[in-house]
């Protein structure tokens, strides 16, 4: 249900109602059946599921809601951070991983959390990517972003820029492109074409520019994995990676940093990309926006994003 201050509570209500969703798979919200049912009177959503606890998940088949009972109505306010709906946010995320792991649930979809929740909750990850690499004992793994029109992997995430440069490893960017191919694999049938890259202006420029990342981590890299049977380009100049025509010819960027993945795929495909963590033991996607506590409880939040998440979940947990 994500952070129930925000948005998460009435794109869910709007997922429970929604028939193409339900012909596909069957959905079951990690959450609070107060908080729902009090979102749903303020906002006009439809309020008509079921509740189950969790000695009855096993046998569930229609959409439903898990009530969890971790928000204190009192104690919510739509639209504000507080201690109580960060603690809220990662029982439900618990929750939710640890039910997939026994496998009671074939797939994880997350709703946004909102980071400085959690912090204030004392919950010790920056975000969702990490809490499900933690509790799933996985060491390898990457955000990557999926969408019919541009998908893009990250090598770093939620770091400073000045980060950046000492967290590139060959290693690191070959375990990138590898997570990449294995699930890209999966969703195209073939061998994907992926294009890396470069961390600086130019990809470099020959080392006119930065420290020679580029000659000295990303190519080898690149040059690895094409002996691996990879098919890859790269490094490209970060400025001409993403034009039409560079699209067309390519399945998945590998990218260095935060924003040189998230700008391209904000911009082309907003509402459309999927969040994917990569290298899981289980399914796990994630809608490609936060929590929008200036419009949260007011009934304008598209639930485009999660749809899209749920069917591309449903997708990669068929192919697992």
């Amino acid at each position: 249900m994500g952070d129930p201050a925000g948005i998460g509570p009435e794109i869910c209500l709007d997922l429970l109602a929604d028939q193409e969703i339900q012909e596909l798979c069957t959905p079951i919200i990690f959450g609070d059946l107060a908080v729902l049912k009090s979102c749903a009177e303020k906002t006009g959503k439809p309020s008509h599921f079921q509740a189950i606890k969790k000695e009855n998940l096993d046998s569930n088949d229609s959409p439903v809601v898990l009530d969890l009972d971790l928000m204190n109505l009192e104690k919510l306010q739509p639209g504000t951070i507080s201690f109580e709906t960060g603690r809220a946010t990662y029982g439900y995320i618990k929750s939710a991983i640890d039910a997939c792991l026994s496998n009671q649930v074939d797939a994880v979809t997350t709703c946004p959390a909102n980071k400085e929740a959690l912090q204030k909750a004392g919950v010790p990850y920056p975000g969702h990517t990490e809490i499900f690499a933690d509790r799933t004992g996985t060491d390898k793994f990457c955000m990557a972003f999926i969408s019919d029109i541009i998908s893009c992997s990250l090598v770093s995430v939620h770091v400073g820029y000045e980060e950046v440069p000492n967290l590139l490893s060959i290693e690191r960017i070959c375990e990138v492109i590898e997570m990449t191919r294995d699930t890209h694999k999966k969703l195209l049938g073939r061998e994907p074409r992926i294009a890396v890259c470069g961390l600086n202006p130019h990809a470099g420029e020959n080392g006119l520019f930065g420290n020679c990342e580029e000659e000295r981590i990303i190519l080898p890299a690149i040059e690895k994995m094409r002996q691996d049977g990879g098919d890859l380009i790269g490094p490209l100049p970060p400025d001409t990676a993403f034009t039409p025509s560079r699209r067309t010819q390519t399945d998945a960027y590998i990218c260095m940093y935060h924003d040189q993945a998230l700008i391209p795929v904000k911009a082309l495909a907003f509402d459309q990309a999927v969040n994917v963590t990569l290298g899981l033991p289980i399914v796990r996607t994630s809608v490609d926006h936060g929590t929008a506590l200036d419009i949260a409880w007011q009934g304008k939040a598209d639930p485009q994003s999660l749809k899209q998440a749920v069917l591309l979940a449903t997708k990669l947990s068929q192919q697992k």
